[in-house]
């Protein structure tokens, strides 16, 4: 892989995605708080929303605040696809990813974010997601306990201790060196999730750095039912089985599983002794619907849509 080109001081041009479908007063607020950011940032930033045809006032919204927009059919969104396509052949020093879920937390979050380029090693970058005002106990666990204070930047000599975490990243607040996602191809295609580690242990496996940035904040979880946590290990464990050089790279998800397990429980019964039995059942759900999504190819493929969060991936040709 060519060295990335060093980011100093200097103006970077950044462009931000966001693919959007039904995005609801929640993407009201995003919308709000990113322009907000745009608007604060020393960087020059251009927003670039992908609307999978909604239904409700998405579109208006993302043009009310001055956002690029395009629009395309439901049936053709990709996780990895559609974000290629945003990105391809468009100019930029660093693109950023964001979900229309995710709140940014502060003016500064997006610069935050960004600066981290500065560092040349650094090809991935992502921000610390804290848990939205309305987050039940468990959804506000796993948001502290993925996403800690304390930033650090991590690469291949650094697995034998971080394991899995080594690569782990996330879209919901995400940015990329454009020189090296497009030397490496983008995100995987017709791919159930998880594009972002994906790309991540391709870059480190070839001698880039992830970057965990805490000071760059968005407000960002979800109030799963047990049944979408089934559901959502499920499709992690397909991803896992289709991409199992991952874990032979950088070790598997049951250790840290079971450590995020030990965590909940000190948390809960200090703070919330009546979530104690819900977190059980959605951690028991969690670990069959994730055994099964690795066995999935044993699953009847009429069966699979139902067991897992992403539907459509499984009924197209």
């Amino acid at each position: 892989m060519t060295s990335p080109e060093t980011a100093t001081d200097r103006v970077l041009d950044v462009l931000v995605v966001v693919p959007v479908f039904n995005g609801g007063s929640l993407w009201s607020e995003a919308a709000a708080a990113l322009a907000d950011a745009r608007g604060a940032s020393r960087h020059h930033v251009r927003v670039k929303v992908v609307d999978s045809s909604s239904r409700d006032d998405s579109v208006a919204v993302a043009r009310t605040h001055g956002f690029d927009v395009s629009v395309i059919s439901g049936a053709d969104f990709d996780h990895g696809g559609t974000r290629n396509t945003a990105v391809r052949g468009e100019p930029g020093d660093v693109y950023v990813f964001l979900t229309q879920d995710a709140v940014l937390d502060d003016r500064s979050a997006l610069d935050h974010l960004v600066d981290v380029f500065k560092n040349p090693d650094v090809a991935v970058a992502y921000g610390r997601q804290l848990p939205h005002r309305n987050a039940n106990p468990i959804a506000t666990h796993a948001r502290l306990f993925n996403y800690g204070e304390q930033s650090h930047v991590a690469g291949l000599e650094d697995r034998g201790r971080m394991g899995i975490k080594t690569v782990f990243t996330s879209n919901s607040f995400a940015a990329y060196r454009a020189t090296v996602f497009n030397e490496l191809g983008g995100f995987p295609e017709r791919n159930i999730l998880s594009e972002d580690m994906y790309f991540a242990a391709r870059a480190v496996l070839n001698g880039a750095k992830v970057a965990y940035v805490a000071d760059a904040r968005a407000r960002h979880s979800h109030n799963y039912s047990p049944l979408e946590e089934f559901r959502r290990y499920f499709d992690i464990g397909v991803f896992q089985a289709d991409h199992a050089w991952i874990g032979e790279s950088f070790g598997g998800a049951e250790g840290e599983g079971m450590r995020f397990i030990k965590s909940e429980l000190r948390r809960l019964s200090r703070i919330a002794p009546a979530w104690v039995p819900r977190a059980m059942l959605h951690n028991a759900l969690k670990m069959l619907g994730y055994q099964l999504g690795r066995r999935y190819k044993r699953v009847p493929a009429a069966l699979r849509p139902y067991l897992s969060m992403q539907r459509k991936y499984w009924n197209r040709g």
